[in-house]
């Protein structure tokens, strides 16, 4: 019965696709997570009446942020191919899509991570401070506790983001449900092929937008 409504699809071929999406996807969103929570929270400390108050290392860091947040990722992935290829060995496949995913979206979510960070109460900040409290103290039992509801959301929301940037990247060959849907569906005509593809890729994003809007809930103490 598929068969007849999908006669182009090759569904070997099309779970293959889906778990190389997936594959790119855990990989850029846990590294995009570790980056961009460190710039996120460098960000925060380097502003003005923080622990670290530094207005240089802010500019520089706000600028990197801004300047890599901007560029257009189908852009971003064109630029990066000598640096894909020197650090990868190939621009084909999902391992080479994995730094301009990462390189594009951590940026992205240091901003995020910025503003969830600012709406912490500030009361609770000089509270820690003026009993003394370690930097290290402030960031693992202070900023990143208070925050996490929104740090979950904007983590969410940047791996809905990396599913489409994965989707982009198989236009140059990256592997996963992009390539599937342009090479073997859009070149091909096989318009039964794009239609599957792009499917599968919204119940991944369905699933990612359910875990993290259920792991906010549980976290949320309000």
């Amino acid at each position: 019965m598929i068969e007849t409504y999908f006669p182009n699809v090759d569904w070997a071929k099309m779970w293959d696709a889906t778990v190389e999406t997936l594959y790119m996807t855990a990989v850029s969103t846990v590294f995009t997570f570790i980056i961009g929570l460190a710039l996120g929270i460098l960000l925060f400390l380097t502003g003005p009446g923080h622990i670290w108050a530094n207005k240089l290392v802010n500019l520089l860091t706000g600028s990197i942020v801004n300047i890599f947040r901007s560029i257009p990722f189908i852009i971003l992935i064109i630029l990066l191919i000598p640096f894909t290829k020197f650090l990868i060995g190939t621009i084909r496949g999902p391992e080479a899509a994995l730094p301009a995913l990462i390189i594009g979206a951590a940026p992205f979510y240091a901003r995020m991570v910025l503003i969830a960070l600012q709406e912490i109460d500030k009361g609770v900040l000089e509270a820690a401070r003026s009993m003394g409290a370690k930097t290290s103290t402030i960031i693992f039992k202070v900023l990143l506790p208070e925050s996490m509801p929104a740090l979950i959301s904007g983590i969410t929301v940047t791996a809905i983001a990396l599913v489409g940037y994965t989707a982009m990247a198989g236009i140059i060959g990256a592997g996963g449900l992009g390539t599937l849907a342009f090479l073997d569906g859009f070149q091909r005509s096989r318009e039964d092929v794009t239609l599957v593809a792009t499917i599968f890729i919204l119940i991944v994003v369905f699933i990612l937008q359910f875990a993290g809007d259920f792991a906010v809930k549980k976290l949320d103490k309000r």
